[in-house]
């Protein structure tokens, strides 16, 4: 399933820029940035449950937040894009 996730996390101080440096880490890990801090990650329903339990270790709750949003498995047709960056299709093969 798709899942986009978006994160804010306050960078006003050494330890928030330390926080975003790890949320974006882990996202790259598990998808493609396709905003500054939006991602789309392809995931079965266990990995996106350790992955929100591991974005919700790295945050301050008090300061920072996260949003998952679950397009499902038909979400092709639920995703439209204009303009530059085109993001590559994250289930076809890899050509190398």
């Amino acid at each position: 399933m798709l899942i986009l996730i978006t994160y804010d996390v306050s960078t006003v101080d050494r330890e928030g820029r330390k926080r975003l440096a790890k949320v974006a880490k882990k996202c790259v890990d598990h998808g493609q940035r396709v905003q500054n801090s939006v991602f789309e990650c392809i995931l079965d329903s266990t990995q996106f449950r350790r992955l929100k339990y591991e974005l919700e270790e790295l945050i301050d709750k008090k300061e920072d937040s996260l949003r998952f949003y679950n397009l499902g498995d038909n979400y092709k047709k639920k995703v439209e894009h204009m303009g530059a960056k085109e993001a590559y299709d994250m289930e076809s093969p890899l050509i190398l």
